[in-house]
């Protein structure tokens, strides 16, 4: 078994994620970039390590069952065991998503990523996870998923247009977080929600306002609490974020 922190990032091929494999891969763990396309995985791979980055290809489309379970095996013969999974990957769905006008397919095409495929992911990896001496789990969520910030009267507990497919999704994540850490309870597993902001992506067109190594940055402070850290919480980098 490799000496060397294990870390498998979702969706690392490029914004966020990319600068969050790269950002653990800073602390000299050995990070796996997790991405369906191919050709996007291997040029991440390549870059990532010409600056130094003990990375590696993790195949894996977070939609796909046999997917999930296959990049498992991988890290498995690769490693023996997982230290920290941070599912990043997800989709929006695409805009607008009015609520009277929207195709119920956007929603469960929506869903099936943003939440079934974090459920999917992580209970491949959790056997893995449990081999682990301080194992972590970080789900990026959205300020959007904010229940209080949505339904907010003053303009600064607002956040994002009206997405019925997008928001609810990340509601939903954030659900299943705190289902997860109730659970995990009692275990060494510490699991949490990071809202990397409002981000520069091709998730919105790069409209953001910050870099993807700024968003990135929650994600890897999460990844990195220690032991007697919090778990079942949802933060940003101002803080604690309200559901």
């Amino acid at each position: 078994m490799s000496q060397r922190t294990i870390a498998l990032v979702t969706g690392a091929n490029k914004g966020i994620g990319y600068e969050i494999a790269a950002g653990l891969g800073a602390l000299g763990w050995s990070v796996g970039v997790g991405a369906r396309d191919d050709q996007r995985r291997t040029d991440a791979v390549e870059k990532l390590r010409a600056t130094g980055v003990d990375a590696f290809g993790v195949p894996l489309d977070v939609t796909d069952d046999a997917s999930a379970t296959a990049a498992a095996r991988l890290i498995e013969e690769r490693a023996g065991r997982l230290d920290v999974l941070v599912n990043n990957a997800g989709i929006t769905g695409g805009m607008p998503q009015e609520p009277s006008r929207v195709d119920p397919a956007t929603i469960r095409a929506v869903v099936e990523t943003n939440v079934i495929g974090v459920i999917r992911v992580t209970n491949a990896m959790l056997p893995l996870l449990r081999r682990s001496a301080s194992p972590r789990i970080v789900n990026t969520s959205s300020s959007v998923g904010s229940l209080t910030r949505q339904s907010g009267v003053a303009g600064e507990q607002t956040t994002g247009p009206v997405a019925v497919a997008y928001a609810p999704s990340k509601t939903f994540l954030n659900a299943v977080t705190v289902q997860y850490a109730r659970e995990l309870s009692g275990t060494n597993i510490l699991i949490n929600v990071g809202c990397p902001g409002f981000v520069a992506t091709d998730l919105n067109g790069f409209r953001g306002v910050r870099t993807p190594g700024q968003g990135a940055a929650i994600a890897v402070k999460l990844a990195t609490l220690p032991d007697d850290g919090p778990t079942g919480k949802f933060f940003e980098d101002a803080g604690e974020v309200p559901w």
